[in-house]
């Protein structure tokens, strides 16, 4: 891993908030942002955040999440998610997160991932997979 890969690594994303991240089984006009799909964008802005600082065939799998989504956001509207890194131990990250849209925050929290090297992990699943066809 980097010397660059340190706590206070910040980035904001904006998304738009289409169709497809929205819940539907309140109705059409009650479409709004959905958790899971706040949640994937949350992931993937912090993995987006510290993947040029990890090395070469490695990434990051998240391991932990705490979401307060506390605010709606409508079907076309967007909402901006600001991540920091806020904890570096080794290969475990934490961090914090913050998401608004246009008229107030919509979710906070903190979230874990942890660097794992490509090959390795290709390894265990295949290993895994083995395992499962023989069950």
């Amino acid at each position: 891993m980097s010397e660059t890969l340190k706590p206070g690594l910040t980035s904001t994303v904006r998304i738009d908030v289409d169709q497809g991240r929205t819940i539907g089984f309140m109705g059409e006009e009650l479409r709004v942002y959905s958790t899971p799909s706040l949640l994937y964008d949350v992931e993937v802005a912090c993995r987006d955040l510290v993947l040029p600082h990890v090395g070469e065939g490695k990434d990051t799998v998240g391991t932990r999440v705490e979401l307060d989504h506390v605010g709606a956001t409508l079907l076309g509207m967007w909402v901006e998610i600001t991540v920091k890194l806020t904890e570096a131990n080794g290969p475990a990250l934490t961090y914090e997160f913050t998401a608004r849209d246009a008229v107030e925050e919509v979710a906070r929290g903190k979230h874990s991932r942890f660097v794992v090297g490509l090959e390795k992990t290709a390894q265990r699943l295949k290993s895994k997979q083995a395992k499962a066809a023989g069950a």
